[in-house]
C-alpha cells in the first residue's frame, strides 16, 4: 500500500511536467517566467484547418484565459496579451521576464482573427549569417519568439548537409571528394541555393552528427506546436564535375562571384527522376516527410544554361509529388526568379511563392522595379518582409511602404490568392520593431497609422508610457524607419566606420544602394531623448538595447558627416582643419567600440566564442573560427572580395571588430593621405591582404558586456558631439 501511495505521489508531481510537454505554451511560459503558468489558462478550440485563425482573451477568476485553435495561434494571443496589457515585450534581445503580479486583467473577452493562414519564417541566408553556429539553447529560445510572432510555417534547412552528403555517396562520391563539394559551416546557405561548392570546408564528422541531432530536436518542437515545417527539396543541383562523374547531362552556370557552384542537372535527363528520388529517399530517412519543400532552381543566374524553364518547373514537381503527393513548392520570388515560363503551367495550389521583398520590390503586380506584370497568375504567395541583408547592424525601416503595401494586397484584384506573410530576413536580431509590427498586420483587420502603433509599442517594449521615449521614436519612425518610395537600398543605414576607405567612400557594400534619406540630426535627437529618460529606465532591458543601438546609430551617422568634412578639407589643402577631422573620425570609431562593448549583442566575441565551441579540437575550432571570421570581413577569397565586390556584405558594426578591423584599416588610409600632403606619392593600399590577415587571428575577444549599458552611452554620446570641429 505504501508504495503504491508513493507512486500516487510521484505521479502528482510530475502531472505539471505532463501538462508542459502536451501544452507548448504553458512549457513556454515556464521558460520565460517560471511558475507563471498557473496564472494563465490555455484553451485549445476549433480546427487548426478551418478557413480563419483565431485567438481569444479574457479574464476569470484571477486568471488570463487564452484560447485559439492552435497552439501557435494561442501563443500569438498571449504575446498580445503580454504587450498589451502587461507591458512585457518578448524580444531578441531577451526572452524572459518578470511577469507583475496579480496580472492585469483583460477587461471584456477579446477576439482577432485572420485568414492569412499561412505565416512563414527565414531565408536560406538567416541560417549562416545568424544561425550557423547555433545550439539547442538558442533554438529552443527562437521558436518560443517564432510562436509569440504566429509563425507555423518555417524553413528547416538544419541538418541539409547531412542529406547532401548521403546523397553524394549514393552518387558515388567518396568520403574526400564530398569534403570538397560542401562547403564550410558559416557558407552552407549558399550551398543548399546552388550558389558555391566547397567554399570554408571541409566539415568534419562530428559536425554532420551534432547537425542531425540538433534538426530532429528542433522538427520535434516544431511538431508539438503543430507547425509545418518547410524541408529543401530537390531542383537538380549536383557537382560540376557530375557529367564526367556518372555521365549526365548538366548545364553550368557559371562563376557566382568569383566562386565555383555547382552544376544543374538537365531535367530533361534520363536519370533525373531517379537522382531526385534519392535524394529525397535519403532525407526521409533522417528528417521524415514534409507537405512543403523548398527549391530555387536557377537562383541568381541570369542564364539557364540551354535549361526549357517550363520543362525543369514540371519534372521538379513530378520528382516531389513522387515521395508525397500533396506536397507543396516553396519557391523564393528574387531576382529572375520565378521564371514565367517554369511556373505557368504547374497546378494551382502546388505552388506557394515567397514575395521575398514586399516592402519594398513587391513582384506580385503592384508598381516597383521588381513588378512582374500578370504578377504569380493564379499561383499561391505570401506578402514578405526581408528588411535586413547580411546580419547586418543598423537602424532600418520602411514603415509606411509596409503597411501600404500589405493593405493594398488584402484587396487589390492581382493579389487575390495572397495566403499569409512571410518573414525573409537574411539575419535575425536587429530592428525588432520592424518584425512586430511585421507579425501584427494579418491580425488587424483595418489600415492604421505608425503613429498610434509606435506609442502602443513603446508601452510594451518599456513597460510604461513615456512622453521622452515616444517622441524619440516618433523621431525614428518618420525618419530613418519611414526609408522612401524608389529607395531601394539593401536594408540599414551602413556606417562609413565599416567601409574600405578611399576618398569618396559611401557605401559598405558595393552594391547595396545606400542613399541619404534622413537628416542624421533626427537620430542625434532621438538618441539625445533616450539618454534623458535613462535614471528612469536604467535596467530596463529593452530599454538599454535600444539606448545603445540608437546612440551608435547617432555616432554612426556624425562619423560619415566628419569623414565627408576630412576630405573636403584635404582636398582644399586645409590642413589644420583636415587634421582635426581626421583625428575625431578616429576617434569616434574607438569611442563606437567602447560603447558596443556594454551590450553583446554588439560584440564580436559571442559570435567568434560559439563558433570555436562546436569544435571537437583545436583543428576544428580553428576551421569554424575561420568561417566566422572571414564571412563577416572579405566573405571569402581575393577573387570574391575584389572582383566579386562581396567584400564587407556581412561587415558588422561590432565592438572588438571596430578596434581591431576597421580603426586599422582607417588609420592606415589617413596615414597614406599624410604622407602624400608632405610630399611623397599617394600610396595604393592592398586591403584584401590586411583584411586577409584579421581572418587569419586567433585572439579571444570578450563574450559578456565590459561596460554599463547607461554610463557608456553618456560618454560615448558627449564626446563624440562635443568634439570641436
Amino acid at each position: 500500500m505504501s508504495r503504491l501511495r508513493s507512486l500516487l505521489i510521484v505521479l502528482l508531481c510530475l502531472l505539471p511536467f505532463i501538462g508542459s510537454a502536451k501544452d507548448p505554451v504553458s512549457g513556454m511560459l515556464e521558460r520565460i517566467c517560471p511558475g507563471s503558468s498557473s496564472q494563465f489558462v490555455i484553451q485549445l478550440k476549433g480546427s487548426p484547418n478551418s478557413e480563419e485563425d483565431y485567438f481569444e482573451l479574457e479574464s476569470r477568476s484571477g486568471k488570463i484565459i487564452i484560447r485559439g485553435n492552435s497552439y501557435v495561434n494561442i501563443a500569438t494571443g498571449l504575446n498580445w496579451y503580454l504587450k498589451y496589457y502587461a507591458g512585457v515585450h518578448l524580444s531578441w534581445n531577451c526572452m524572459t521576464a518578470d511577469l507583475p503580479e496579480p496580472l492585469p486583467a483583460v477587461s471584456s473577452k477579446i477576439r482577432r482573427s485572420t485568414t492569412l493562414k499561412q505565416r512563414y519564417d527565414f531565408n536560406y541566408c538567416t541560417f549562416s549569417y545568424s544561425m550557423a553556429f547555433w545550439g539547442w539553447e538558442e533554438w529552443e529560445r527562437e521558436i518560443d519568439w517564432m510562436a509569440l510572432h504566429g509563425i507555423n510555417m518555417p524553413l528547416a534547412a538544419v541538418g541539409a548537409e547531412c542529406v547532401w552528403k548521403n546523397f553524394f555517396l549514393r552518387l558515388g562520391y567518396s568520403e574526400s571528394e564530398i569534403e570538397k563539394i560542401i562547403a564550410g559551416p558559416a557558407f552552407l546557405a549558399w550551398f543548399e541555393m546552388n550558389n558555391i561548392e566547397g567554399w570554408g570546408g571541409p566539415l568534419p564528422k562530428e559536425w554532420y552528427a551534432s547537425q542531425e541531432a540538433l534538426q530532429k530536436k528542433i522538427l520535434e518542437r516544431f511538431r508539438q506546436w503543430g507547425m509545418k515545417p518547410v524541408l529543401p527539396g530537390y531542383s537538380g543541383m549536383v557537382p560540376h564535375d557530375a557529367d564526367e562523374k556518372f555521365s549526365v547531362e548538366i548545364s553550368d552556370p557559371g562563376l557566382w562571384n568569383g566562386l565555383l557552384r555547382p552544376c544543374v542537372l538537365n531535367p530533361e535527363d534520363e536519370h533525373f527522376a531517379t537522382i531526385a528520388d534519392i535524394y529525397y529517399e535519403e532525407q526521409e530517412k533522417l528528417f521524415g516527410k514534409a507537405e512543403y519543400y523548398s527549391m530555387d532552381p536557377f537562383h541568381e543566374t541570369a542564364t539557364s544554361g540551354g535549361v526549357d524553364f517550363a520543362k525543369a518547373g514540371a519534372e521538379i514537381m513530378k520528382a516531389m509529388k513522387k515521395r508525397n503527393p500533396k506536397a507543396v513548392w516553396v519557391l523564393q520570388a528574387w531576382s529572375e526568379n520565378p521564371r514565367d515560363e517554369m511556373i505557368e503551367s504547374l497546378g494551382k495550389g502546388d505552388l506557394l511563392i515567397l514575395d521575398l521583398f514586399s516592402e519594398c520590390r513587391p513582384m506580385w503586380g503592384m508598381d516597383s522595379i521588381w513588378k512582374k506584370p500578370d504578377g504569380f497568375g493564379e499561383h499561391d504567395w505570401l506578402f514578405c518582409l526581408l528588411e535586413n541583408f547580411g546580419a547586418r547592424v543598423g537602424l532600418h525601416g520602411r514603415m509606411d511602404q509596409l503597411i501600404e503595401n500589405f493593405y493594398l494586397a488584402k484587396t487589390h484584384p492581382m493579389a487575390k490568392n495572397i495566403k499569409g506573410i512571410g518573414l525573409t530576413m537574411e539575419g535575425s536580431g536587429n530592428n525588432p520593431v520592424m518584425f512586430e509590427l511585421m507579425s501584427e498586420l494579418p491580425w488587424r483587420e483595418e489600415n492604421f497609422s505608425k503613429e498610434q502603433w509606435i506609442k502602443d509599442y513603446c508601452f510594451a517594449r518599456y513597460g510604461a508610457r513615456d512622453e521622452r521615449l515616444e517622441k524619440a521614436w516618433l523621431i525614428l519612425c518618420s525618419s530613418i524607419y519611414n526609408c522612401p518610395r524608389g529607395n531601394n537600398q539593401q536594408g540599414c543605414h551602413e556606417s562609413i566606420f565599416c567601409a574600405r576607405p578611399s576618398q569618396n567612400a559611401f557605401w559598405v557594400y558595393e552594391r547595396s544602394k545606400l542613399e541619404n534619406y534622413y537628416d542624421p540630426e533626427d537620430t542625434r535627437r532621438a538618441a539625445q531623448l533616450f539618454l534623458e529618460a535613462s535614471d528612469q529606465f536604467e535596467g530596463n532591458d529593452n530599454f538599454e538595447y535600444d539606448l545603445i543601438d540608437i546612440v551608435r546609430q547617432a555616432i554612426a551617422d556624425r562619423g560619415r558627416v566628419i569623414y565627408q568634412r576630412s576630405m573636403a578639407d584635404y582636398r582644399s589643402y586645409n590642413l589644420s582643419s583636415y587634421r582635426r577631422e581626421r583625428d575625431a573620425f578616429l576617434q569616434a570609431i574607438l569611442l563606437q567600440d567602447e560603447l558596443l562593448s556594454s551590450r553583446k549583442e554588439f560584440m564580436v566575441g559571442p559570435w567568434i566564442s560559439s563558433a570555436r565551441s562546436l569544435g571537437a579540437d583545436e583543428g576544428q575550432k580553428d576551421l569554424y573560427e575561420f568561417n566566422a571570421r572571414v564571412q563577416i570581413t572579405t566573405w571569402a577569397g581575393r577573387e570574391c572580395a575584389n572582383k566579386g565586390k562581396l567584400h564587407d556584405y556581412a561587415h558588422k558594426e561590432w565592438n572588438g571588430l571596430l578596434k581591431d578591423f576597421y580603426y586599422p584599416r582607417w588609420k592606415k588610409f589617413y596615414d597614406t593621405l599624410d604622407k602624400a600632403l608632405e610630399g611623397g606619392p599617394l600610396e595604393e593600399v592592398d586591403w584584401y591582404e590586411q583584411e586577409k590577415d584579421w581572418a587569419l587571428q586567433r585572439n579571444p575577444y570578450p563574450v559578456k558586456a565590459q561596460t554599463d549599458p547607461v554610463l557608456a552611452a553618456r560618454k560615448a554620446y558627449d564626446e563624440v558631439f562635443s568634439m570641436n570641429l
